[in-house]
């Protein structure tokens, strides 16, 4: 179903919010990770390895990951060798093994092999930055989380939805979470992203398919 806004003249950045939330609660209502996994472990796995790395790429190499690695316990047992044969094609697969074996081998030691909720707990764990740990409370957990990568880093800057001087992915998120209702922030992520990721994209945006060019201040 096509839906059509009158975006006209909507300049305030409150209601430049208000464009983009109506637009994909209507359009897009229910969203997700298009990263592939079929636990919260796999979850996990797939968000650190997919950073600075495509989802679909990510997607070609995990079935065969987690055939032989499913959960944590199997993973704690490997090495970074045999980690490393199944990962090699995505970016950072040396460092990227070696924090798989090392996570594997926290959440076992300390966890009893499961993925915790906090975020303090996640962030403990090897090559889990704050990001990934967002990502994985609001996708796994259900929680009212916004995880900012480089999609959502810039589609927030170029619909002016947060301020110039938020220059670092976790001031974007602050400044996100503030004007973005708890129940929409999971997914106002996916939303950004994907915005992000087949229209607003880094080098050349599609702006003659996007909703929101009447109040894009990269327009005016």
């Amino acid at each position: 179903m096509t839906v059509f806004y009158n975006v006209t003249n909507r300049t305030t950045k409150k209601q430049r919010y208000e464009a983009v939330l109506d637009y994909y609660r209507e359009k897009m209502p229910r969203v997700s990770t298009e990263l592939e996994f079929g636990s919260v472990f796999q979850l996990l796995v797939a968000t650190v390895l997919s950073a600075q790395c495509t989802d679909k790429r990510v997607n070609m190499i995990t079935p065969a990951l987690f055939g032989h690695y499913p959960d944590a316990h199997t993973m704690a047992q490997a090495t970074e060798e045999d980690v490393l044969e199944y990962i090699h094609s995505v970016s950072y697969p040396n460092s990227k093994a070696r924090h798989l074996v090392a996570l594997s081998k926290m959440l076992v030691d300390e966890y009893g092999g499961e993925v915790p909720e906090s975020m303090q707990q996640l962030m403990r764990l090897p090559g889990v930055g704050r990001k990934t740990a967002n990502v994985i409370q609001a996708v796994a957990f259900g929680q009212s989380a916004i995880a900012v990568d480089t999609h959502v880093f810039r589609v927030s800057h170029r619909l002016g939805l947060v301020s110039k001087t938020a220059n670092t992915p976790y001031q974007v998120e602050m400044e996100l979470r503030k004007n973005i209702p708890a129940a929409d922030r999971a997914d106002a992520h996916h939303w950004l992203l994907l915005h992000g990721r087949y229209i607003c994209q880094s080098r050349k945006p599609h702006c003659e398919k996007c909703p929101f060019e009447e109040i894009c201040p990269q327009n005016h």
